[in-house]
């Protein structure tokens, strides 16, 4: 049986929708409520909601989707059982992350700009709720999964560390695997040992670090920015 996973929010079942998530149930506190949110910020999924979005009282709300959300929109979804990447665009490696809302938020920056994908190391989950909660449900706008270890990692790895030479001068190729470390502790010897180049972001004097999600969404624009100048 698949495993199931929790949407928090309208955004999340709208991005799970629209990515072709199997989507189970559809709950909301109010119906109107909830088509209004849909014709503002989703129409092409009005239909969806009219047809799917199955009214609950709070209680009921509760005990599908575990906590209230300000939209009064939530749902069930099936978790994908493999983890396909697309290799002809980088693929985001997280180094043993620990702060599970930056793991969802750069899950939903690489969606933006069209990851191939986001996998991790370390003991996290993935698809933690907090981490899908971070993500806002992008989670089945690309592969997202975990690794057992670097020597999974195939391809050119480019690892971003302060000490690394400076990433304007780079150039990253569709196909590169993106290493970012930590938020405290930064990249592990292993993923830097692996690391066939490191590269650093361009930083003002005093400023000591980017938040992890920065860090990513500056490495796949350089990336993007490139590519359509190439």
């Amino acid at each position: 049986m698949a495993e199931r996973v929790i949407l928090e929010g309208f955004h999340a079942v709208k991005h799970a929708v629209r990515f072709g998530a199997a989507v189970g149930r559809v709950v909301v506190l109010d119906k109107e409520k909830a088509l209004g949110l849909a014709r503002s910020h989703a129409p092409d999924l009005v239909g969806v909601f009219e047809e799917r979005a199955e009214v609950v009282d709070a209680a009921g709300f509760l005990r599908v989707v575990g906590r209230s959300h300000p939209t009064g929109v939530g749902g069930v979804a099936e978790r994908p059982g493999t983890l396909d990447v697309d290799r002809s665009a980088p693929l985001v490696l997280l180094d043993n992350p620990r702060n599970l809302g930056n793991f969802g938020a750069v899950i939903r920056v690489a969606a933006g700009l069209g990851a191939g994908g986001v996998v991790s190391l370390g003991d996290v989950d993935p698809w933690h709720p907090n981490v899908l909660r971070g993500s806002a449900g992008l989670h089945f706008a690309l592969p997202v999964g975990r690794l057992a270890g670097i020597g999974d990692v195939e391809g050119t790895v480019i690892a971003f560390d302060a000490g690394g030479q400076e990433l304007r001068d780079a150039r990253i190729p569709d196909d590169a695997v993106l290493a970012f470390g930590s938020e405290r502790h930064g990249l592990s010897d292993e993923v830097r040992a692996r690391a066939d180049l490191v590269v650093s972001l361009p930083m003002r004097p005093k400023v000591s670090s980017y938040n992890l999600t920065t860090s990513v969404a500056m490495g796949l624009y350089h990336w993007e920015l490139f590519r359509r100048a190439s």
